[in-house]
């Protein structure tokens, strides 16, 4: 499949043990093409084997001036609608990442897409889907997994916002091809009328809902033309989930037969990852690994700072913080409750804390709550609520914290500490989501004196640093 120009051209190299294929691709300056061959001596055979047989792609610096609009590194392979749509939502430039992986994914390869929190991943592989997928024909061609609803329900927003296609007059539209949510919590009998009736062309799915579809026959996937992991590494480290993924990798359909994309911001050992991918077969054995920002898992734009106090304390720390900095919009991060919790009969913690806001906080943003513990018209009532309303204030568990796109949080508050540097990493990606913007956004977490070792600990492995707030 050719490539269409793009500002600048560099030869992308296949690199094999048995040969070195030359491949056209643009890319810019920029990025450097780095062969497995090169830096794989430490690994033991097997490994460097099938490492050898990848590429990947890392940015060595600030892209230049003359990078091309996104119009320009999807034309002849994404539908002119599809980019007229696009540039008027407003995405006319390219990211970083949009800028590293189109050229590779429009060339039709396997990819790793590895970048920071709010860079432009959704973006880039549903342009993929749409250049794959055609309309006119009755089948699912592109099925996009996800591991929530909140973040399906989101993806699906986006892609139906890009298929949707003018008609006579600006005000009518209608879509271009179909994108069904197939999600929990969903009307899944409707869902099966549809796809026995008229088969949408792009499937977004949970892996619950999609595994009982597919177990009963209700659809196949014998014309998958692309197949979309989003936030892979928390799939492959949820137990519940794990088997039946890798049943979609390689039972309901084949890597051979079609083209597949992993996506996320954190891919902890990413070696032993692409290694897996290619001895597992759920990828074929050129995947590409793009890795953006490698240095500096972090936006830059974020401030962290850390208030030490009691638990007893955190309350009135809490809200001193919000009245002092004074958030348009902010999301307060608590832990899960423990079951031990759960079986003395104490209250939820999240609950407790919105009651307590509720009560006390004097800002004009609304105080909401969003939790795997509400049902799901609850939660999308919630996310429904943040994205009409001037402000908000936002009480959730880790269940916000993957993929879920509020783009003017500029406030995150750690009112528990994540468990792991992943999960911090992931919290603070809710804010600084603006990639072309300069503004100073900010992450505080409210821990205790036997806490800071950990903070400590995230700050090595994330590669940021922390400021003492006293109160």
């Amino acid at each position: 499949m050719s490539v269409a120009p793009a500002a600048t051209n560099l030869r992308l190299l296949h690199i094999s043990s048995s040969a070195v294929v030359p491949r056209q691709c643009p890319a810019p300056s920029s990025v450097q093409l780095v062969g497995r061959s090169s830096n794989s001596r430490w690994f033991k055979p097997p490994l460097r084997a099938a490492l050898q047989t990848s590429l990947v792609l890392r940015e060595e610096g600030e892209s230049g001036g003359g990078a091309a609009t996104l119009r320009e590194l999807c034309r002849g392979h994404v539908p002119d609608h599809v980019l007229s749509r696009a540039e008027g939502i407003g995405y006319v430039m390219p990211t970083d990442v949009q800028r590293q992986a189109l050229p590779v994914l429009l060339s039709g390869r396997d990819c790793v897409i590895h970048a920071q929190t709010g860079s432009g991943k959704t973006l880039a592989y549903l342009l993929l889907v749409f250049s794959v997928v055609k309309a006119q024909r009755s089948a699912v061609q592109a099925l996009i997994v996800v591991p929530t609803r909140e973040l399906g329900m989101q993806v699906t927003k986006v892609a139906r916002m890009l298929a949707s296609k003018a008609v006579d007059n600006d005000l009518e539209e209608k879509s271009s091809c179909t994108v069904m949510a197939l999600l929990d919590g969903g009307m899944l009998r409707r869902h099966k009328s549809w796809l026995k009736a008229e088969p949408p062309s792009v499937v977004v799915a949970t892996i619950a809902s999609l595994c009982q579809m597919l177990d009963k026959q209700i659809f196949k996937l014998d014309a998958l033309e692309a197949l979309v992991i989003d936030e892979v590494d928390f799939l492959f480290n949820s137990s519940k989930q794990v088997s039946s993924l890798k049943k979609i990798l390689t039972s309901y359909s084949s890597s051979s037969k079609r083209q597949t994309v992993f996506a996320s911001a954190s891919i902890p050992q990413h070696k032993r990852f692409v290694y897996d991918c290619i001895q597992q077969k759920w990828t074929k054995r050129d995947v590409v690994h793009v890795h953006v920002n490698a240095i500096k898992p972090l936006p830059s734009c974020l401030q962290h700072k850390f208030v030490v106090c009691t638990k007893k304390q955190k309350h009135v720390v809490l809200l001193s913080l919000l009245h002092s900095d004074a958030p348009k919009s902010a999301i307060v991060f608590v832990g899960e409750q423990s079951e031990k919790s759960k079986k003395a009969g104490n209250g939820p913690s999240t609950v407790l804390l919105v009651d307590f806001l509720k009560t006390s906080y004097r800002g004009s943003s609304d105080v909401l709550l969003l939790e795997e513990d509400m049902n799901f018209n609850s939660r999308a009532a919630s996310l429904s609520e943040l994205r009409e309303g001037e402000g908000y204030l936002l009480v959730a568990t880790d269940i916000a914290a993957r993929g879920v796109d509020l783009p003017e949080t500029t406030h995150i508050y750690n009112f528990d500490l994540p468990r792991t540097a992943v999960d911090y990493l992931h919290r603070a990606g809710r804010t600084g989501r603006k990639p072309f913007s300069d503004e100073k956004c900010n992450v505080t977490s409210i821990i205790t004196l036997e806490e800071r070792f950990v903070l400590q600990r995230y700050e090595n492995e994330l590669m940021f640093n922390c400021e003492e707030v006293i109160i």
